[in-house]
């Protein structure tokens, strides 16, 4: 269940971006990515995610599972993304965005998943409760596990800890990268902070368009 990026490349109206390079991701390894500003990391996450915008030209394929997936939507893609803004749907309950991002299947085995995924974020009994009720942190481990009960099949992580305070910010890095390891799913990282990325995992930086292995 390996995500293979393979002589991928960016070009952003007809300049380079990023020059072609492959990693292959393995099951449950997170990989992160680094680079300052506008060194095309979110441009990368979109690209494997499927939304490029057009001003931006790739080449390369992506395979997930061993299946290339670069032409399908990205509904079809199956792959995870989580950024530095919760983004939950205001308007819906704190189950109901779990629920949405869930397969369909018995409304019994649904609702169990969800007080499951609740008890496991210690926010049992916040179900019906809306977004803006929780804090920060709270609302984070809610689109952390929304993203998961959608079952991709490769997760990107987008900075997702960058508005954290620090107490938060290591509790959300353990809790996050031990869910996405017991899960079996491979991961990209994309960060500003060395600190985010897990102690012993590779870590790749974006220097002059070419990515490069630091450790």
């Amino acid at each position: 269940m390996s995500l293979m990026l393979e002589n991928l490349a960016l070009n952003l109206n007809g300049a380079v971006l990023i020059k072609p390079f492959t990693l292959e991701i393995a099951p449950s390894e997170i990989v992160t990515l680094m680079g300052p500003s506008g060194s095309g990391k979110s441009s990368l996450l979109s690209a494997i995610s499927g939304g490029l915008p057009e001003a931006f030209k790739m080449s390369g394929k992506i395979l997930v599972k061993g299946r290339e997936i670069s032409s399908l939507s990205p509904a079809q893609r199956r792959i995870g993304r989580l950024f530095q803004d919760d983004l939950l749907f205001p308007h819906l309950t704190i189950g109901e965005n779990l629920l949405f991002g869930m397969a369909q299947g018995p409304r019994e085995h649904r609702a169990f998943k969800m007080q499951e995924a609740l008890v496991e974020i210690e926010l049992e009994g916040v179900e019906h409760r809306g977004p803006h009720t929780l804090s920060g942190g709270q609302r984070q481990r809610v689109a952390l596990m929304r993203s998961l009960l959608a079952g991709p099949d490769a997760m990107l992580l987008d900075e997702p800890f960058s508005k954290l305070d620090e107490n938060l910010r290591a509790a959300m890095r353990e809790l996050t990268f031990a869910k996405l390891k017991h899960s079996g799913t491979p991961t990209l990282l994309v960060t500003h902070d060395k600190e985010d990325a897990p102690l012993h995992g590779r870590i790749f930086k974006i220097e002059n368009a070419e990515v490069k292995r630091v450790r």
